[in-house]
């Protein structure tokens, strides 16, 4: 479907605000960065389930450009065309950091991040991209590059149970490389704050990193950056799917916690084999 702009709301609590026209004309310019600059390297895709929605959990890297996430979009539209719906959960403060962004994300399928988005997605038939770690994972520090990180955040897994969907882990290697953090003085930073300090964008992103990268050089916080030109491994790994569903088993925290603990693992191990095969050459 193809939205009327003038109707638009772009402001993530719409469904109907997703552009497939819009898509179209950026495909181009992803095509250029997806083969040239980035050079990814793409596999799993047979492991998409080839209709119903799904929902299809990250970790990324590489700060605010986030560049395996953009490119893991590009290879949905490549696989599936712009027809598919899928919605990607977008944090709320990118509304008030850059709005003309957001509102051009709003275009590509970005949607608040919101159980209440998330479940109408989800109950339209269309797929769903989060990433729980956010920020922190994000921006986690360099020594940090070849580790999963969610943050602990399992709201992901009690939207899975309650909808009845399959969770699909995307994982990718090399976008690490496209800006180095070095530290996170997140803690200094919130007690510069409590003696008066104002905080960044009026906002608090619970991470404050120290990183090298452009346009910066030496970055301070959670700033835009421009990635490097590093080559990008991405992966869509096998469906998991749970023993039990339905808002009983979302309100018992020790399922809960397991199926966080299953996701999570297997996501490491599938990292720590994609990391592997870059080493051993295999492509």
């Amino acid at each position: 479907m193809t939205t009327n702009p003038h109707s638009m709301r772009a402001d993530g609590w719409s469904l109907d605000d997703r552009n497939p026209e819009q898509i179209k004309r950026w495909l181009p310019a992803w095509e250029l960065l997806y083969r040239y600059y980035f050079r990814v390297q793409t596999s799993g895709w047979e492991n998409v389930p080839a209709k119903g929605p799904a929902l299809f959990v990250g970790s990324h890297n590489g700060g605010l450009a986030a560049p395996d996430m953009h490119m893991m979009l590009y290879d949905w539209f490549r696989h599936f065309g712009v027809e598919r719906p899928a919605y990607g959960l977008m944090h709320p403060h990118m509304w008030t950091i850059n709005p003309p962004l957001a509102r051009e994300a709003v275009a590509m399928g970005a949607v608040r991040a919101h159980p209440r988005m998330a479940i109408a997605a989800l109950q339209r038939g269309a797929s769903v991209l989060v990433y729980p770690g956010g920020a922190q994972d994000v921006f986690r520090p360099y020594s940090q590059r070849d580790r999963i990180y969610l943050a602990g955040r399992k709201g992901f897994i009690k939207l899975a149970l309650r909808e009845n969907v399959p969770i699909v882990p995307v994982i990718s290697h090399g976008a690490h490389d496209t800006l180095m953090v070095l530290a996170d003085i997140y803690p200094l930073m919130k007690q510069l704050h409590q003696w008066g300090m104002p905080w960044l964008y009026g906002l608090d992103p619970q991470v404050f990193p120290i990183y090298l990268g452009l346009p910066w050089g030496l970055g301070f916080g959670p700033l835009p950056n421009i990635p490097l030109p590093v080559r990008i491994h991405t992966r869509v790994c096998e469906p998991i799917r749970f023993a039990s569903y339905g808002r009983e088993a979302a309100g018992d925290r020790d399922y809960v916690n397991a199926c966080y603990d299953r996701v999570a693992n297997q996501m490491q191990r599938d990292l720590d084999r994609t990391i592997e095969t870059v080493a051993s050459g295999v492509s």
